[in-house]
Formats: C-alpha cells, sequence, structure tokens
C-alpha cells in the first residue's frame, strides 16, 4: 500500500463549527458512523461502522504507517477524529507527516476550499452529491425531540434505512471526488516545502495554546452584568422598549432633535461631538454596549479542550491570493488591542469576580473586558511567553523588490520608515517626539495607505481625516508620497506589463526577480521563494475606467465564484504580502523545536521553558532566507506570562 485515499462520516452532540474538530471529537458520544476509503486508488469500499462492521486491520495500521500517504479533503478533521478512533488521549494525534490534504492543493491554485465549489469550478465527472447536507443534518447532529420521532434525540441507520443507503453513497462519492480533484491536479504538482510547511501548521493546531479559563467565565458573567446595568440605564433615560433596536434608538435621536442615517462606530463618535448631555449619556451608553466583547470569549469557552488548551485556531493558506493563514474559531487575526497600562492589576479583579470594583476603578466595563481578551491566552505552569514579530516587514519587502535605496539606508540605520517617509516626502527633518515630530503621523498615513497604488480614497479608508489631516491636504500627500518612491511606483507598473504580456502572449516573463508564466489556462507568478501564486483562467478585460486589465476567477467580496480584476499595484500587494508570509514560514521552521502555540500576521509565540533566551529567539526570528539575498530583517520581541500586544 501507498497511498490511502479517505472520507469520514461522524457523529457528535459538539457543534463543530462552533467548537472546532478538537473538541468536537472529544465529547463522550463522539463516533465514526462510516469510513470511506480507497487503496492506491482502487474502488471505493465504505465501512459501515454504524452498523458493526469493522476497518480492515491493514488499513487501521496504515493510518499510522509513516510509508503510506494518507489524503482527505480538509484532511485535519479525517486525522483529529481517526486519532480519538485510534483511542490516543487529549492532546496526542496521529502524526501529521505522512497525511496530504486535497483542500490545501486546491487552495494553493486559487480554487474554491469547498469540495462542492471545487468540483463544479473543475467540471468533474464524479461531483459531490448535493444531498449530502440533509443526510449530514439527519445523521451527524442531535435531532429535537418530537411526539412524532418519540421524543429521541439522535436518528440511527434503523430510523431510515433508504436514508442511511443514500448516505453510504455519499460517503462513498465524496472519497471518489477527492481522487478526481487529486488526478484533475496532476500536472500541477505541490512542491514538498509546501507540503512541510503544512506539516508545521498541522503541528502548532495540534498543539494548542492553554487558556485561562477562570478568566473567561468570570468575564462572560461580568459582560452579562455590565450588558444589564446599560441596557437598563438606556431605557430609563429612553423610555424605549428595546434601545438596543437600531431603528427605535433613531427615532427616539430624530425626535429629539438628532437626525442619522447610521449608528455605526464612526457616526456615534461624530455625534457625541454635537450631541446635548442627555443623548450624550445615551449615545455613551450605546457606545459601551457597542464594545460587548463577550463573543470572543464564549468563543473560547467553545474551543477549549479537556486539558484547558484550545485548538485549531489556524487555516493554513485560507487566504488563497496570498497563502497566508487565516483566522478560525477564535478568529486571532482580528483580537482588540490592549492599551491599559495595569493589565495585570484588570485581569487579576476579572478573575477574581469583583465586578465592582473593576467598575469603579475602570468605569468603562465593557472596553476593559475587551482590551482584556488577549490575556486569556496563558503559557503552561512553570514556562513563559516569548512573542517575537517583525518590524515593518511589508514596508522592507516592497524596498527590497523596487531596489527603493533610501528606505534601504533608512532600514540598514535602525531608523523609523514613517519619520523618514515624511522627511523625503517634507524635504525636512522629523523626528518622533522630536523636530518636526508632528509630520510623522502624515508619513504614517501615507505608508500605510499608498504603498500598493491606494490614492485619495485610500487615505480616507484608513482614517486620513479622522487623524486630523485635511480634504485637501490628500492629494498633495499622494503625490508626495509617489514622487519619493519612484522605484516603487515603477515596480508596479513593470509588474503590470510583465502579467499582461505573460496573459497575452502565454509565454513566460521576469521583473524584479519574480517570474509571471501563463500556461494551461492558469498564470503563476514566482515569488522569490520559489512558491507560486495561481489565478484561474485569465485574460486580458477592461476595468471600470475603460483601460486593459487582466481578470482571472476566484472567490469574490460576496464569498461567489466570480470573474474579478487585478492589475499592477493589486498584483504587487499580493507579491510583498505572500512574500511576507513565506519569510514567517522560513522563521517559524528555524524555531521549530521552540513550541510555537499562536502565530499572528508577522508575530510568533513560543511557549517557552523559563531559561530561553528572548535575545536568541529574536536573532533566529531576523535571519534573512538565503533566497532573499539583501532583504534586512529585523525582528523584536518581549517576554510575558499572558499573551498581550506590547
Amino acid at each position: 500500500m501507498k497511498t490511502l485515499s479517505i472520507d469520514i462520516e461522524t457523529y457528535s452532540s459538539a457543534n463543530l463549527a462552533k467548537s472546532g474538530v478538537y473538541r468536537y471529537a472529544e465529547v463522550p458520544d463522539f463516533e465514526i458512523l462510516l469510513f470511506g476509503y480507497s487503496v492506491d486508488g482502487g474502488s471505493v469500499q465504505v465501512v459501515d461502522l454504524a452498523c458493526g462492521e469493522k476497518i480492515p486491520p491493514e488499513v487501521i495500521d496504515a493510518l499510522t504507517d509513516e510509508t503510506v500517504t494518507k489524503w482527505a479533503f480538509n484532511a485535519n478533521f479525517e486525522r483529529v477524529c481517526l486519532s480519538r478512533f485510534l483511542g490516543l488521549p487529549t492532546g496526542e494525534y496521529i502524526n501529521p507527516a505522512s497525511w496530504k490534504c486535497s483542500m490545501i492543493w486546491v487552495a494553493t491554485m486559487g480554487l474554491p476550499l469547498s469540495l462542492e465549489g471545487v468540483g463544479s469550478v473543475l467540471k468533474l465527472d464524479k461531483q459531490k452529491l448535493t444531498e449530502g447536507k440533509d443526510l449530514i443534518k439527519y445523521f451527524c447532529q442531535p435531532c429535537a425531540p418530537t411526539k412524532f420521532n418519540g421524543q429521541r434525540t439522535r436518528n440511527y441507520p434503523y430510523h431510515a434505512p433508504d436514508k442511511w443507503s443514500a448516505f453510504k453513497q455519499y460517503n462513498a462519492r465524496d472519497v471518489e471526488t477527492e481522487m478526481s480533484i487529486q488526478e484533475k491536479l496532476a500536472n500541477f504538482v505541490l512542491p514538498d516545502s509546501v507540503w512541510d510547511e503544512y506539516h508545521l501548521d498541522q503541528e502548532i493546531n495540534d498543539r494548542g495554546v492553554a487558556m485561562d479559563m477562570t478568566l473567561v467565565q468570570e468575564a462572560i458573567a461580568m459582560d452579562g452584568r455590565s450588558r444589564s446595568e446599560l441596557t437598563t440605564a438606556m431605557k430609563h433615560l429612553t423610555e424605549l422598549e428595546n434601545p438596543n433596536s437600531v431603528q427605535q434608538m433613531k427615532k427616539w435621536l430624530a425626535d429629539n432633535g438628532m437626525k442619522t442615517d447610521t449608528l455605526g462606530k464612526k457616526a456615534v463618535v461624530e455625534l457625541l461631538k454635537t450631541a446635548p448631555p442627555v443623548l450624550s449619556n445615551v449615545l455613551s451608553l450605546r457606545q459601551q454596549l457597542a464594545k460587548s466583547s463577550v463573543r470572543k470569549y464564549q468563543a473560547m469557552q467553545n474551543a477549549v479542550c479537556s486539558d484547558g488548551r484550545a485548538r485549531g485556531m489556524f487555516q493554513f493558506y485560507g487566504a488563497n491570493r496570498t497563502g497566508r493563514w487565516a483566522g478560525r474559531l477564535i478568529q486571532m487575526q482580528n483580537l482588540p488591542q490592549n492599551h491599559l497600562e495595569d493589565l495585570a492589576e484588570a485581569r487579576a479583579l476579572v478573575s477574581y469576580g469583583d465586578f465592582d470594583a473593576l467598575e469603579m476603578l475602570y468605569e468603562d466595563v465593557p472596553d476593559t473586558l475587551s482590551q482584556l481578551i488577549r490575556t486569556a491566552f496563558v503559557p503552561r505552569t512553570d514556562a513563559k511567553f516569548i512573542v517575537s514579530d517583525f518590524s515593518a516587514i511589508e514596508a522592507r519587502v516592497i524596498a527590497w523588490l523596487a531596489g527603493e535605496q533610501w528606505r534601504q539606508d533608512v532600514f540598514a540605520k535602525g531608523g523609523d520608515i514613517y519619520c523618514a517617509s515624511a522627511s523625503q516626502m517634507f524635504k525636512v527633518p522629523v523626528e518622533k517626539h522630536g523636530v518636526n515630530g508632528h509630520l510623522r503621523q502624515k508619513g504614517k498615513i501615507a505608508e500605510l495607505a499608498l504603498g500598493y497604488g491606494g490614492s485619495v480614497g485610500a487615505l480616507k479608508a484608513m482614517g486620513a481625516l479622522e487623524m486630523g489631516l485635511a480634504e485637501d491636504e490628500l492629494p498633495p500627500l499622494v503625490d508626495a508620497w509617489r514622487q519619493s518612491n519612484p522605484h516603487i511606483v515603477k515596480l508596479w507598473w513593470d509588474v503590470d506589463r510583465a502579467a499582461m504580456e505573460a496573459v497575452r502572449h502565454k509565454h513566460t516573463n521576469e521583473s524584479h526577480g519574480i517570474v509571471f508564466t501563463c500556461r494551461s489556462g492558469m498564470l503563476f507568478i514566482t515569488l522569490p521563494s520559489g512558491r507560486q501564486l495561481a489565478y484561474v483562467k485569465p485574460r486580458i478585460g477592461e476595468n471600470k475606467f475603460g483601460g486593459n486589465c487582466i481578470t482571472y476567477e476566484g472567490v469574490g467580496g460576496t464569498k461567489k465564484w466570480e470573474r474579478l480584476d487585478s492589475y499592477g499595484p493589486k498584483f504587487v500587494e499580493n507579491i510583498v504580502q505572500a512574500t511576507a508570509r513565506d519569510i514567517l514560514c522560513y522563521a517559524m521552521q528555524t524555531l521549530r523545536c521552540c513550541s510555537i502555540v499562536m502565530h499572528i500576521h508577522d508575530e510568533v509565540v513560543i511557549e517557552a521553558d523559563t531559561h530561553m533566551s528572548l535575545d536568541a529567539v529574536c536573532q533566529q526570528m531576523g535571519r534573512t532566507p538565503p533566497w532573499a539575498k539583501g532583504l534586512l530583517l529585523r525582528a523584536d520581541g518581549y517576554e510575558t506570562d499572558f499573551y498581550k500586544k506590547d
């Protein structure tokens, strides 16, 4: 046996979408119902475990045999569930090294991350059976007890033999569909380096991170009390039946002389500037309610395993335009920031359940709870967190790719890129908290908004007006930044031309060390690391301004498969962010033995022995990959007893 293709159907009373597979598979009533498999591409067999059939011993042995490659679509699900089936305890899982995931393969090709979606796009002969959702709901989830079903809470095969027969066919078809995907993509072999990154990702997801569940539970209780008190206060002031209703609140404000189309966060901030005292009180209360942080804490409660660790928070290749990770369950990628100076004291009050003291010392309870969300992640006993992140990684990568020398010089001297950018734009010295320090903010907003072809609209979206910049300052700011960065502007349009020519003439082009190839109905962009970005069915189209652009098929903003367009600066954004991702991957590979528990954007969190050196970790993380000669990297870090933003 060389390969084993697998698909399983399972039952658990846990909600998979909320709990994640690690928690889902450890509840007492979890079981595998059907085990569909194919050995070496042969005919598909379905083992009906729910009705007493047994998986053949040689197939059981293959699950942990490192010489047999196991394939599945979203293989993490099969691997974790089968770990439980084999009797491994919580925290121990089948080694991922001999597992490969066809979902990851299709992600690298820019295809949808669902079996149904990819089957449709690839026009497979054997597509996922559409009736599967109803069958999964019937057999794999608890059912509501009714008079009609005899008050049962679960459906077994004998309750609907016809449905069970169809479910077995569905299970077999899923294995066939997965094998068809492999067949269809056979000409686009995924390099071992990407599989190695996937296996590292699986190790990190398996390891998980410890949660301070006392803090989590007390925070949920405090949030409930806070919401109740805030709502009561709003009812008292407004006499509304439901002051949380946007419609009721807008009408109440209008009746009291303040009309508004929206009650979004930014709108409320603006309204507060001119609101009379009573309206100001109501809007402030609404602002506090909007900060309610209970969902993140509830997500932690749902996902944590019986050993107190949350697992499965990172989706490898979740962003298939760049290959970056996406967040799952607790959504680590968008945690609220913390600005409290006495975080440890605030979290201690919450852990003790001292609501009155928290309210007295911090006034805004929802905001305080929101700032404490990060601190719920803690190292194991007798360990510490080492947090290390790259300094200005995207700014460094784009300067390196474009050959923008003045920027390289700033990084070489350890300078502040925002000050340097402002100095370059306004032709005066700029120092943080020093001479012309007020210009640093303009340098910062320009850096964040304009590196990928952005203009006035990008500055506004980045909050330029809220930061005190005037509307008429924005166009000159765009011009000044572009004039100061001619090589970056040139990079945009060199990439645009190279990609256009590759698509138009179906040949290979190279620019700035990046290779553009159009073959087999795909545009491939080969990054300096050697990894490729893929764009499906590219062609020359027309953009909204009437000019030429490249269009391709992908998942758009509506989450549907559609034709999208791109051009030089947008491709550069993909290239820079994808290269930053590859640098993070290289750093994670070099720190692989250091017990990485989390990684967020350009930051790595290590659960470290108390003797581990912070400087050694930062030095290791700041090493330039061999494929990025001349790129100047720097990693900074700190040690902490709970996760936070330093």
